[in-house]
């Protein structure tokens, strides 16, 4: 019998052995594997056995109904002061945390953010001012601060009257007597408008270009995307994520927002390549936020990276228009369904504006009764819901309860905005709690976070919801569309399930 004739009785068995071979090994790997998560879920049960919480299932962990998670976390207070334990599944807890004390002390601390969590905002926004962590945040807030200084922010005012101008404009174009809006889509385009023109140097208009709606289209997918894979098992490997077809769509989703970014820059450089250009940029008193991205040298003396720039440039695209639209969207929305308050605002803006032809710097801080309310508004639909970071070393808070290292510590803003022991009557809409001097803890409120890691850009933020809310009640009644009942939701900034419909009545 010939050579290859012998090999080619042998052959099967091989196959066979090789076979048995990878299911053994198989098997023992299933098994580590098992061993590990179960040795995960015995620690995780053993560090988080000082805080109670409901019953939950061993493998599926809490069930909560789709979009009731604000209404879980409610009960949750009602029940368990100061902070709660919520089982994702079998291996994978947060801590989320309502109490001021509890916030004070989290924040004040240098933890990272939560890297189960955030990680999945990487592809869309890269590693910028909202991911870095340790000295190269602090390098990039450092460079990014000035950006955010009065001297910048005063001019801004009028750029921001202008794009508010636009969108009432076309509001009134287009509601009916009897007719209601749906408010957030329109409220983002302008917000993005704002930023567009303020941050990043832009010409034109955004509201009155259609192009700018596939941006706003893809960043609506990537909130709902990044939240939904947080809480899916099985979309938390990214292999498996990137074939599913919620991976597929937020690929396509972030490709839409980088090529609007990338687009944004590219402009700029060819701007900045104009000698004119470059005169009027060398007048500046100090650089738009995109200039000193471009202009920026880091300690080594090198630039920013393509990458790093895209990264801060997506981020802050992002976090300056989106969130100041919910909260502007919302505070619409509170003001429609407090009328006595909405009247009080608009007879302090009269006073102040007259027919609203023009705001000013100076006219942002003589509205007290209109910021009041303002931050009642923020309090009871917080524009971000909450915030994670991750242990960096063991931490007691003040009741005696610790945590150890490593552990995942959900910050619940909308938690703490709606815990009756911080906010008595918390449902309600009472701009009095923040009357001046009035005192609260120092951590009761915080729509903008807080610690060294807060908001960069809360300034800029609350002067546009000012403006915006200034020139809205000299031009419309807000009235609530009872029909239509907002159903607020978590995703990376609070959103309504079935959008935000008012109707708008023009006054004389």
């Amino acid at each position: 019998m010939s050579a290859s004739a012998l090999s080619s009785i042998r052959f099967p068995g091989s196959i066979s052995e090789y076979l048995q071979v990878a299911s053994v090994l198989s098997l023992l790997l299933l098994l580590f594997k098992t061993a590990q998560l179960y040795l995960h879920r015995q620690w995780l049960l053993s560090s988080t056995q000082q805080f109670p919480s409901p019953p939950s299932h061993w493998l599926f962990g809490h069930k909560i109904l789709k979009d009731q998670d604000l209404q879980d976390i409610l009960t949750r207070i009602k029940n368990f002061p100061s902070a709660c334990p919520q089982w994702l599944w079998g291996s994978k807890v947060r801590i989320q945390v309502y109490d001021p004390d509890y916030m004070k002390l989290i924040l004040g601390r240098s933890d990272p953010k939560a890297n189960g969590s955030y990680r999945f905002l990487a592809p869309w926004i890269g590693r910028g001012l909202l991911m870095l962590d340790g000295q190269t945040w602090f390098q990039h807030r450092r460079m990014l601060t000035p950006a955010f200084h009065y001297d910048i922010l005063k001019p801004y005012t009028e750029i921001m009257a202008d794009s508010v101008r636009v969108m009432l404009d076309k509001w009134e174009q287009i509601v009916g007597q009897d007719s209601t809006l749906e408010i957030f889509r329109h409220i983002t385009l302008m917000t993005l408008d704002t930023i567009m023109k303020c941050a990043f140097s832009h010409e034109g208009s955004v509201q009155l270009d259609r192009k700018y709606k596939s941006y706003i289209q893809a960043v609506e997918d990537l909130n709902d995307l990044v939240f939904s894979r947080v809480r899916n098992i099985f979309h938390q490997n990214d292999i498996i994520y990137r074939v599913s077809s919620n991976g597929c769509k937020a690929n396509s989703a972030c490709k839409l927002a980088h090529d609007h970014t990338d687009q944004v820059i590219k402009s700029r450089r060819i701007q900045l390549q104009d000698e004119e250009e470059l005169e009027k940029l060398k007048k500046k008193r100090r650089l738009d936020f995109l200039d000193i991205l471009l202009f920026a040298r880091m300690e080594n003396g090198k630039s920013l990276s393509d990458k790093d720039l895209r990264a801060e440039v997506d981020t802050f695209m992002f976090e300056g228009h989106d969130t100041t639209a919910s909260g502007i969207s919302w505070i619409f929305y509170a003001l429609a369904t407090n009328p006595e308050h909405q009247q009080r605002c608009r007879k302090e803006i009269q006073s102040l504006l007259g027919d609203g032809t023009s705001i000013t710097w100076n006219d942002l801080d003589k509205m007290p009764y209109t910021t009041m309310c303002i931050k009642e508004a923020l309090r009871i639909y917080p524009p971000v819901p909450s915030v994670s970071r991750e242990l960096s070393s063991p931490v007691t808070f003040p009741d005696g309860r610790s945590l150890p290292k490593g552990i995942h510590v959900m910050l619940s803003f909308y938690g703490l905005h709606h815990n009756p022991t911080v906010w008595p009557n918390p449902e309600v809409f009472d701009p009095s709690r923040f009357a001046p001097g009035s005192s609260r803890h120092s951590h009761s409120f915080l729509p903008f976070s807080g610690g060294a890691r807060n908001c960069i850009g809360k300034q800029f933020a609350m002067n546009e919801l000012k403006v915006a809310v200034a020139l809205t009640l000299l031009r419309f009644e807000l009235l609530p569309d009872p029909t239509r009942v907002p159903i607020p939701i978590p995703r990376i900034v609070l959103k309504s399930k079935n959008g935000i419909h008012l109707h708008l009545k023009k006054l004389q």
